[in-house]
């Protein structure tokens, strides 16, 4: 018998699954090179759809990922069909291998929970100046899925996980257009009150930068006696812009022999803030 008849069944056999697999496999080549191809152009559609709205800056690419790869992972298990790996069984191990990951990286799992959160309910914005829990404080640079980018006022940059923000509360210093400027004025107790008051309102009233009007007006009284002088309090309405200059111009006005009680709070070396009334 001839050698290269024992080795046709081989042949023939190797010839056919070259064949059948072979399509397959450039089956599930173009599927993959089509999905690719279309997640893209999803992605694009997406950033060019969110470009025309009001949508954070941050929010845009992160949507466009989201779609991106979600189209992606289709196409990945319908090139795994031509093999003959069910859809089904993919699913359960994505599943199981989902689950399990999820349980060793459930920190990281809550970060991203919390960025797509912050995302969708903007409690900030990019911009915007917040400050939160311990040394959490900053402008906002970027908002990702894992942390949000601050640069803090000395020109520091800090990243600062989602969930720490999101758990936590945060004040956000610009999101409304004005601001209170608070001190605590303590006089001694031989000082005149009434002259006292009479020399902080001509300070308050010759200022353009500080707001007069119904609902924000200057409040400026005697707020406390105390074993060290009478505590006088001046509360000024101005813009976000002009606060820390109205602040710094009112500490320097005030008369020698007025002590202004100082406490650090917010962006700048600021005086008492309540943005809520009167303190």
């Amino acid at each position: 018998m001839d050698p290269l008849d024992k080795l046709r069944p081989v042949y023939d056999f190797l010839l056919t699954a070259g064949v059948t697999y072979g399509f397959n496999v450039l089956m599930a080549a173009l599927i993959l090179l089509v999905g690719w191809w279309v997640s893209n152009r999803a992605a694009n559609a997406v950033k060019r759809a969110l470009g025309r709205t009001n949508a954070d800056a941050t929010f845009t690419p992160v949507m466009a990922s989201l779609v991106q790869w979600a189209i992606r992972v289709v196409a990945i298990v319908a090139a795994l069909g031509k093999f003959g790996v069910a859809a089904a069984s993919i699913l359960t191990v994505l599943g199981a291998a989902g689950l399990a990951i999820g349980l060793a990286l459930q920190g990281t799992l809550q970060n991203i929970a919390a960025g797509l959160m912050l995302l969708l309910l903007r409690p900030f914005k990019v911009g915007d100046y917040i400050e939160g829990i311990g040394t959490t404080a900053g402008t906002v640079n970027e908002i990702g899925l894992f942390t949000t980018r601050l640069t803090k006022s000395d020109g520091v940059i800090m990243f600062v996980p989602n969930s720490t923000i999101w758990a936590n509360p945060v004040t956000n210093f610009t999101a409304n257009d004005r601001r209170r400027v608070v001190l605590n004025v303590i006089i001694p107790e031989d000082q005149n009150i009434e002259e006292s008051l009479a020399s902080l309102h001509r300070i308050v009233k010759t200022d353009p930068r500080i707001i007069n009007d119904d609902k924000t007006k200057p409040w400026i009284a005697v707020s406390e006696y105390t074993d060290t002088g009478v505590k006088l309090n001046v509360g000024v309405w101005t813009s976000r812009a002009d606060y820390p200059n109205v602040q710094a111009d009112l500490l320097r006005q005030i008369k020698p022999g007025i002590k202004p009680e100082i406490k650090p709070h917010g962006p700048e070396t600021a005086a008492v803030l309540d943005v809520a009334g009167h303190a």
